[in-house]
């Protein structure tokens, strides 16, 4: 409760779930984004509400949040929509949907110049200049575990619990981990709890679409955090760089174990798909910066024809890295 919006976000979730709405979710294409709207998807699975997630393609959609995107989940039914790793920033977008009467509550994390879009039902984002949490350090996947809680303990205070199970919210422990680990969050404070915690879920058991991309990536004995920024989250992210974000998203929540086999061994090819198109790409760039003796001035501009723009961020990276 002391990320602000929390209350009122939680307190609409837990309406929409008791009142049997249909919700959306708009989530990122990254890990972070993918792991953030699978933890809300098992979640609305685990209390029998329905859940309609929609994730963008990185090539024909960018970044963020459409009306378009908002009227497609509309027209599923949903009339409550939550954007994950996304959002703080759309405020034409939430704007539109606001006008045309859908409520939308913003999990996010990313840095915010000013205040909140108008339209939101609800903006729970630790960077808020408002908020007072000191949760700076949580990536969107950390935002929405506190939010499944602060959901959790809402629908618990309304009696909904009195006649079913309460879900065992430590099983999205090992999601929320992924998420914060492969945003590269500081590991002190409470992402270091949750991550700490997070890999005792996996190595137990945990999420069985992580488990099986586990298998495939050659994970062994307990889980560490190199298991989940090296071996796993390439992979889940290959989904969203060289093909769609729904992939990874399937693993993440399918309960059918052939289909999650299958997916693992796609992401596994795809991800040794993206290492080879980022190797060219590297080495074309760094061809064009020694000829062209780039690395001399005081800012380098690398460009090819043809060049993938789901790796182009990484490649940028490594010339970084290697040029200072």
């Amino acid at each position: 409760s002391a990320l602000a919006d929390m209350e009122r976000a939680a307190a609409r979730l837990a309406e929409a779930i008791i009142a049997r709405e249909t919700c959306g979710v708009f989530g990122d294409y990254d890990v972070d984004g993918t792991s953030g709207a699978a933890i809300l998807k098992l979640y609305f699975d685990a209390v029998g509400a329905k859940l309609e997630v929609y994730l963008p393609d990185r090539l024909l959609e960018g970044y963020g949040p459409t009306i378009e995107a908002f009227r497609t989940l509309k027209g599923k039914g949903a009339r409550l929509i939550a954007t994950v790793d996304c959002g703080a920033a759309a405020h034409q977008a939430i704007g539109e949907a606001a006008a045309e009467g859908l409520d939308i509550i913003v999990f996010d994390h990313h840095q915010m110049d000013g205040p909140p879009p108008a339209g939101a039902l609800a903006t729970v984002n630790p960077n808020r200049p408002d908020d007072n949490s000191g949760l700076t350090l949580l990536s969107a996947a950390g935002v929405v575990f506190m939010g499944v809680v602060a959901l959790n303990r809402a629908l618990r205070a309304r009696g909904f619990f009195a006649a079913r199970n309460e879900p065992d919210l430590r099983s999205f422990l090992d999601l929320t981990a992924l998420g914060l680990v492969c945003d590269v969050m500081p590991m002190t404070g409470l992402a270091r709890v949750l991550t700490a915690q997070g890999l005792k879920v996996l190595t137990a058991g945990g999420n069985p679409g992580l488990k099986a991309l586990g298998r495939k990536a050659g994970m062994k004995g307990a889980a560490t955090a190199f298991d989940l920024g090296f071996l796993l989250g390439p992979r889940i992210n290959a989904a969203g760089r060289i093909g769609h974000a729904r992939l990874a998203f399937d693993l993440l929540t399918t309960d059918d174990p052939a289909r999650r086999e299958a997916l693992a061994e796609k992401l596994h090819e795809m991800n040794a798909e993206r290492q080879a198109i980022e190797r060219i790409v590297q080495e074309e760039a760094i061809q064009l910066v020694e000829q062209r003796g780039l690395d001399q001035r005081a800012v380098i501009v690398a460009a090819g024809e043809g060049w993938h723009p789901g790796v182009v961020g990484i490649v940028a990276g490594r010339l970084k890295d290697r040029y200072q």
